[in-house]
């Protein structure tokens, strides 16, 4: 048993994690990054779910699928057409395989260029801010830190349905249907959510009849209602298959498929699949992870309790990401970290968790920051709305890419924007300049003023920060 001594460190190396031990050396405090996880070679790969088998990996398939539909049903109205048409799948996964493999080469070449001690074991936290590490490979001996500061960033994994374990074969979770070989000709998901979402139009794509089973009665109710219905309609013309109110009962594997029992309302219904991917959340990865003798507790659901700092109850004891309670979103976990890091080195740092993004990538895209119409006539909170769609826009004609609209909430008396929300071609690429809106605490006003390039999508911004006081150019104001 070897000890060491460090100023803080960081138990995984997620976007939280890694963000987190980059900024603490960055301010000139001695760090140490613990991860476990490894590829097929027992190297280690930091980056955490979001890059090795959840993002990343999924934007890749998103962008190689879109590539193909895009081939399908678009090429020709741009006169070009295509005799035979091969599908590769594995050279698809090698593709997406590569990607991760070079942006998790680039965090262990962040950590040494900033002198992070990268250390590859499962981390415990002991009493006394000691850290157990048990190495992955190798000598079964522990290690012991010692640290003045202790940061907690071990992420989640996927939540399963009772009675419905994952066999890695039938019944599986999202990181698998990343990386299957072939088309399932018939593929359910349980889980509406953006990864049932994305995961079931990469699959829809690439030839897989799909259905989604979604347990609410809407979809996606936490984005804005007239957002969540206008996805529902795209998604139906993809034919999507997305049935709500679906609550799964059963699963049994049969004739090398799966029968997939539910209740829509109070009708028995019965699905028989190739694959069924559960994709109904996360759940914290904190099982084990501190001695008794620590003092720290888990609630009911194994997340960390912490305050509005990420400190937990114990003294210089702190825990950011998918440990803590909030959005499961890779950008609020590094936000976290660089919060942390900052205040335990200046006493400064700070998360504003009003406006973070969410996005899903489907095509078209979702996007939205802030409130929504429903939060508002809820709160019974004057607002006014400005609405502008992509077919009014020149970019979004030239590209073929009509579908969507951006849609603004404005306070009626202060003019505030409140809200911003879009579905469309490319929006997540937009999305940034809505925070930044709602960041700066700019007017409806404000950002009618600010020229925006033409053609550009981001023109749709504009119009419909105008459009919340009826001053849209192009389109009638109603």
């Amino acid at each position: 048993m070897t000890e060491a001594t460090f100023d803080v460190v960081v138990i995984g190396a997620g976007p939280a994690g890694y963000v987190c031990a980059i900024r603490c050396a960055q301010l000139g405090l001695r760090t140490a990054c613990i991860d476990q996880r490894a590829n097929n070679a027992g190297e280690p790969t930091p980056g955490g779910t979001c890059l090795n088998v959840g993002c990343i990996p999924s934007k890749a398939l998103l962008d190689s699928s879109l590539h193909l539909e895009q081939l399908h049903q678009e090429f020709t109205e741009h006169g070009i057409f295509v005799d035979t048409v091969e599908l590769d799948i594995p050279q698809m996964m090698e593709r997406k395989n590569r990607i991760v493999a070079e942006l998790t080469d680039g965090i262990g070449a962040l950590f040494k260029a900033n002198g992070v001690t990268a250390i590859h074991g499962y981390g415990r936290v002991l009493p006394e801010l000691r850290i157990e590490v048990t190495p992955v490979t190798g000598s079964q001996t522990p290690d012991i830190l010692n640290s003045r500061h202790v940061v907690i960033a071990t992420g989640s994994e996927p939540m399963t349905l009772p009675g419905l374990p994952f066999d890695g074969d039938h019944i599986i979770e999202s990181s698998t249907a990343l990386s299957l070989l072939t088309v399932p000709e018939v593929l359910g998901v349980i889980g509406a959510g953006v990864v049932g979402l994305e995961l079931g139009s990469v699959w829809r794509r690439l030839g897989a009849k799909v259905t989604i089973l979604e347990a609410a009665k809407t979809l996606l109710p936490a984005a804005d209602p007239q957002i969540a219905r206008e996805a529902q309609r795209q998604f139906k013309k993809q034919n999507l298959n997305i049935q709500l109110d679906c609550l799964v009962t059963n699963a049994t594997v049969i004739n090398n498929g799966c029968e997939v029992v539910y209740l829509q309302g109070e009708q028995e219904q019965k699905l028989t699949v190739d694959k069924l991917i559960v994709a109904i959340g996360r759940q914290p990865c904190t099982d084990g992870l501190f001695d008794p003798a620590t003092g720290l507790t888990l609630d009911s659901r194994g997340f960390i309790e912490v305050d509005e700092n990420c400190l937990t109850g114990e003294q210089n004891v702190w825990a950011i990401g998918d440990s803590v309670h909030g959005p499961m979103l890779a950008h609020k976990a590094s936000e976290e970290g660089v919060a942390v890091a900052e205040i335990i080195a200046t006493g400064q740092g700070h998360v504003d968790r009003e406006v973070i993004p969410w996005i899903i990538y489907t095509d078209p895209e979702i996007a939205w920051v802030g409130l929504t119409e429903l939060d508002l006539k809820q709160a019974q909170r004057p607002y006014s709305t400005g609405l502008f769609p992509f077919a009014a826009t020149g970019r979004a004609k030239a590209q073929g890419k009509t579908e969507g609209f951006v849609k603004i909430l404005s306070d009626s008396a202060t003019d505030q924007i409140l809200g911003i929300h879009m579905i469309g071609s490319h929006i997540s690429e937009l999305i940034g300049e809505a925070v930044l809106a709602m960041k700066t605490r700019i007017t409806a006003t404000d950002l009618s003023k600010t020229i925006h390039a033409h053609p550009t999508l981001s023109e749709a911004i504009h119009e419909a920060a105008l459009a919340t006081h009826g001053r849209a150019i192009h389109i009638t104001n109603r």
